[in-house]
């Protein structure tokens, strides 16, 4: 089996990932999970996948479509499945990542987690490759959660700021409903809309902050 690998990724795993404000610094959390990263980097290339580097991370395509990552968070090291929501997952070893209908992750905090459930990973890769060439799809629910009463008020009151919020991309109108939502109390979220506003009429999303 050919194996692809991409100089960019062994350059991530050494200098960090570059999205990140610490990236090429002792700080960056790549260097954490530098070990657990190369390692479910392997897994990933026995199965045939190219490597590529998107978004600053390591990117493995079938085809020219993206099925799975390898990255890190603060707290683990992380496989990901762009259309993980499609697996079986009869081991329930996949999460949710943040607002996110399609993409699945299985976290690692150690080395030997990786070790015991590479050919469990082996397993859900290959499926994830025939899921791509069978070309199923997720149908992505436009606002799957009920907008709060708070953020219904502030449209009534203010057509622009609901024409601004509409123009948003699915996944930023779901972002923002989610985190408006989760207050108990209404003043609280009415205080969360008004603070998020101008973020909102400018075309930010929520956590736009994060990926720069």
């Amino acid at each position: 089996m050919e194996i692809s690998l991409n100089p960019k990724v062994d350059k991530y795993l050494i200098d960090g990932c570059m999205r990140c404000k610490y990236g090429g610094t002792p700080k960056c959390k790549v260097n954490r999970w530098r070990t657990e990263l190369e390692t479910l980097r392997q897994i990933v290339l026995q199965t045939g996948l190219k490597e590529e580097i998107k978004w600053g991370i390591p990117v493995y395509t079938d085809n020219g479509n993206n099925i799975v990552t390898v990255n890190a968070l603060k707290e683990s090291a992380n496989i990901g499945f762009f259309k993980g929501a499609l697996l079986t997952d009869n081991h329930n070893i996949l999460q949710t990542q943040g607002n996110s209908q399609s993409i699945r992750l299985v976290k690692f905090t150690n080395i030997h987690e990786i070790e015991k459930s590479s050919n469990l990973l082996n397993t859900y890769i290959l499926e994830a490759i025939e899921i791509n060439k069978n070309g199923n799809e997720i149908e992505l629910k436009k606002n799957p959660e009920l907008i709060p009463n708070e953020l219904l008020n502030a449209f009534e009151n203010d057509s622009s700021f609901k024409t601004a919020f509409y123009k948003l991309t699915p996944g930023r109108q779901r972002g923002y409903i989610i985190y408006f939502s989760q207050p108990k109390q209404s003043l609280t979220r009415s205080n969360r809309i008004e603070k998020y506003k101008q973020h909102i009429l400018n075309g930010i999303g929520l956590n736009d902050k994060y990926k720069r």
